[in-house]
C-alpha cells in the first residue's frame, strides 16, 4: 500500500464463480466498501456479498465491447480514491492474470494512490480442479501455460512451436471464438489430432459443464454455439484424467462429438 490519499483502492480477485473461494481479506473489503465496480464475470453470487451501504458500477468488458472504456475506469479510481473513499475494483479470477490489473495499478501508483492487490483464485486453476483436471501432474504434464485466446489480428504472434511441445498443459482463456485457428495451428507445430482437450463452461458454479474431446474436435463441436461464454480451453493429456476424478457435485461431463462420432 503505497501514496498519501486518505482513501484506498483495492484491486480484489473475485475468484472463478463459486462465492465461498473467495478469500477472508476479499470479502473484507467487500463489506467495507463505499464503491465497488466489477466486470462482467464476477458471479452474481459473489456481489451479494457486497455491503449494501456501498454503490455500485458495472464495468464489464465483452469482446470489442466495453461498457466504460479502461482509461475511464482507472481515472475514476484515482478520483474517488482521492476523495477518500473505500474502492473496490472487482474483477474476475485473479487482478493480474489476463485481469488487466497492472494497467489501474499503473495508473494508481503514478497518481500517488494507496491500494492494493487482493489476489483471487484464477479460472484455470478454479476449473480445472472443479473438473478433476490436474494442470499438472508427474505422469502427464511438468508445465502449465496460460494463454489469452483473444487473437484476432495477432493469431501469428503466439509461440505456437513452443505450445504444441509435449509433456505441458495449455489453458486458453476467452478461447471460444478462436478455437478453430487453436487447433489448427498447434496440430500444424506438431502436437497430436487425438491429444484430450476439455471445455469447461460456468466453471465451480452450479451450472458447471464439462466437454471433452480432442483437438481435431473442437472447432466442429464449437461450431454449433451451443457451448457459451464464460468457457476456459484445456489442452493436454490431464484431460484424460478428468473421467475418473469428476468429484463435483452436479458436473455432467458431456462428449465435444462431431456428426462423425470422433473419440472424445
Amino acid at each position: 500500500m503505497i501514496g498519501e490519499a486518505s482513501g484506498l483502492v483495492s484491486l480484489v480477485g473475485a475468484g472463478p464463480g463459486d462465492a465461498e473461494l473467495l478469500t477472508i481479506k476479499a470479502y473484507k473489503r467487500l463489506q467495507q466498501a463505499d464503491i465497488v465496480l466489477y466486470d462482467r464475470l464476477v458471479s452474481e453470487d459473489v456481489l451479494a456479498l457486497i455491503s449494501d451501504h456501498a454503490q455500485r458500477f458495472y464495468v464489464g468488458k465483452v469482446r470489442s465491447l466495453h461498457s466504460v472504456p479502461q482509461p475511464e475506469i482507472s481515472q475514476a479510481l484515482v478520483g474517488w480514491a482521492k476523495e477518500g473513499k473505500q474502492v473496490v475494483r472487482l474483477k474476475g479470477g485473479d487482478p493480474f492474470i489476463f485481469g488487466r490489473g497492472g494497467e489501474e495499478l499503473e495508473t494508481l501508483i503514478a497518481n500517488n494512490v494507496a491500494v492494493e492487490v487482493i489476489p483471487g483464485i484464477t479460472a484455470a486453476s478454479g476449473c480445472a480442479a472443479y473438473a478433476g483436471i490436474p494442470l499438472t501432474h508427474r505422469d502427464y504434464a511438468q508445465a502449465v501455460h496460460f494463454v489469452t485466446g483473444h487473437l484476432a489480428d495477432g493469431e501469428h504472434a503466439l509461440d505456437w512451436e513452443g505450445l504444441a511441445r509435449s509433456g505441458q498443459t495449455l489453458v486458453f482463456y476467452m478461447g471460444l471464438s478462436s478455437a478453430e485457428v487453436i487447433s489448427r495451428e498447434l496440430m500444424a507445430y506438431g502436437l497430436a489430432s487425438d491429444t484430450p482437450l476439455a471445455v469447461i463452461e460456468q466453471g465451480t458454479t452450479r451450472a458447471q459443464q464439462t466437454h471433452v474431446g480432442t483437438l481435431s474436435s473442437l472447432p466442429d463441436a464449437l461450431s454449433t454455439g451451443q457451448i457459451k461464454s464464460p468457457a476456459l480451453l484445456i489442452v493436454g493429456r490431464v484431460v484424460s484424467l478428468h473421467s475418473r476424478l469428476a468429484w463435483f457435485e452436479g458436473t455432467q461431463p458431456t462428449a465435444l462429438n462431431t456428426q462423425n462420432d470422433l473419440p472424445c
